[in-house]
């Protein structure tokens, strides 16, 4: 695969170096669209036996995502998995400390799982999840690193997700968005302890990210100025961006976060963070900003993605595409990873995909 298309992975290090790649980088992010539509056997006729991979080449795009190299282990914590049905199953974490438990339900495909039951619930809970967070081992398995990058080849550069600060990942991860803000309002010096525990126990992992040989790093925080207002985004979210983003550019990491949701209550904000990039910026129609705000708020800092993923949909004439892209190349152009803001929708249509893709060869 490596040799069939352009060096997309040096142009993405020219991007985030601040140099032009002499090439507009389209990269949207089709990996759901595929794994959906292989499932239910809804792959359009001409691409039955395509591979992922086969599919990125027909877009005439670049990977993003495709290695997941960290890996974590916990010490004197006995994980147990019992499935409650074909779409439910129960998670039990035991600790000496006590026991929490959790239940997921898998999506209509099986393909992602999500809480519909978060594992912390109540005051003392937090000092187990603690527990657990302070008896983490961290590693880097290399060997599978080489493995996907070899596979790969030049069609992206290495990125994957890590686990979340410790405020978005009490709202999205452990205990819930409602029942997070509850608890801050109610018990503050159980969420401050729990705060801190977890920003401490976090070293490790950012030791091995440090150490890694992963040039670009992707805060996969899912921001929304709803949950995420002014005041969270600057008491809790904004001194451990800062501290983590010293830690990684000082290992000669790039860093980008993902804003996926509202934000313009966050532009100013967005503008004083110390990411390289920002992915997964939502315009208007889909979101509740215009280009030209977002490129106000990001300054001379990356766009990743830009195009809203409705404009994949027949409600929209490609024509608006066109027009979006247009604006998105003149406003951005170098600092930018063209994208679709955040992923195709499984339901969406691939030609349009395609057509962006030979429509930027013929931009170049």
């Amino acid at each position: 695969m490596g040799e069939r298309h352009p060096d997309y992975a040096h142009a993405m290090l020219e991007i985030f170096a601040g140099k032009d790649p002499g090439m507009i980088l389209w990269q949207p992010r089709i990996d759901f669209w595929y794994s959906v539509n292989k499932v239910r056997g809804t792959l359009p006729e001409h691409m039955k036996d395509f591979s992922l991979l086969d599919l990125y080449d027909y877009c005439h795009a670049s990977i993003r995502y495709f290695v997941d190299p960290l890996r974590v282990h916990y010490n004197n914590v006995q994980i147990t998995r019992k499935d409650l049905d074909e779409k439910f199953y129960q998670l039990t974490w035991e600790t000496p400390v006590g026991i929490l438990t959790e239940v997921l339900h898998y999506d209509d495909y099986r393909l992602s799982a999500y809480n519909s039951e978060y594992r912390l619930k109540a005051a003392e809970d937090f000092r187990v999840l603690e527990y657990i967070r302070q008896n983490e081992t961290w590693s880097w398995d290399q060997e599978s690193y080489e493995r996907e990058v070899a596979r790969i080849g030049n069609l992206g550069v290495p990125q994957f997700y890590f686990r979340r600060s410790p405020v978005q990942g009490l709202f999205i991860e452990n205990m819930g968005f409602e029942n997070a803000i509850l608890f801050m309002h109610d018990y503050p010096e159980v969420v401050e302890r729990y705060i801190e525990v977890c920003a401490i126990s976090d070293e490790p992992m950012y030791a091995v990210l440090c150490q890694s040989p992963t040039p670009i790093m992707n805060f996969g925080e899912n921001i929304d100025a709803y949950m995420d207002p002014p005041t969270i985004w600057r008491q809790h979210l904004i001194p451990y961006y800062r501290q983590r983003n010293a830690q990684l550019q000082k290992a000669g990491k790039h860093t980008h976060i993902h804003i996926d949701g509202a934000m313009k209550r966050l532009l100013k904000d967005i503008s004083e963070s110390p990411f390289d990039g920002i992915e997964a910026c939502t315009p208007l129609p889909q979101g509740d900003v215009s280009i030209q705000e977002i490129k106000t708020a990001l300054g001379t800092k990356v766009l990743l993605d830009g195009i809203p993923a409705v404009f994949f949909m027949d409600t929209f004439s490609f024509e608006d595409i066109r027009t979006c892209v247009r604006e998105l190349v003149d406003t951005f152009y170098p600092r930018l990873v063209l994208g679709i803001s955040d992923e195709l929708p499984p339901n969406a249509d691939i030609e349009r995909v395609r057509l962006v893709g030979e429509m930027i060869q013929d931009m170049a």
